[in-house]
């Protein structure tokens, strides 16, 4: 996988696990509640990740709105804040 498409992968998978949480990652940079820079530092994080393949299980497995990350998710913090904020 190149780097641009591991990025965007990576990327998918963030945007797939913060709608499982409710969260709109857009939403949240505009309402100010995400500051842009973060949503690539986010995708960075996510990128470095050892386990992009059992997201992608735990995202084609589980149905509805979950109540948070995987343990392993390298985002979870950020996306327990945001979930916290209304995000």
């Amino acid at each position: 996988m190149t780097d641009q498409s591991k990025i965007r992968h990576h990327a998918a998978l963030m945007d797939r696990v913060a709608a499982r949480l409710g969260v709109d990652l857009e939403a949240a940079v505009f309402d100010g509640k995400m500051a842009f820079g973060e949503v690539s530092e986010a995708v960075l994080r996510c990128a470095d990740c050892p386990n992009p393949e059992d997201c992608a299980h735990w995202l084609d497995r589980e149905e509805g709105r979950a109540e948070a990350a995987p343990v392993y998710c390298q985002n979870r913090a950020l996306f327990e804040r945001l979930v916290g904020e209304g995000a």
